[in-house]
């Protein structure tokens, strides 16, 4: 249970780094946040403008 928890973070933190660099920003730094931060982090990159 606690594996498919992990995978689904991690592909979630992948998927938060390709959305953000669609909008010009930095996808390590968004793959790091989504780390920590998750669901979170996804809503906080939909809010932000393009660069």
């Amino acid at each position: 249970m606690k594996s498919e928890f992990f995978v689904g973070w991690g592909t979630l933190s992948l998927i938060n780094a390709g959305l953000a660099q669609c909008k010009n920003r930095s996808g390590f730094n968004w793959f790091l946040l989504s780390l920590f931060l998750g669901p979170l982090a996804t809503f906080l990159l939909l809010l932000t403008e393009k660069r």
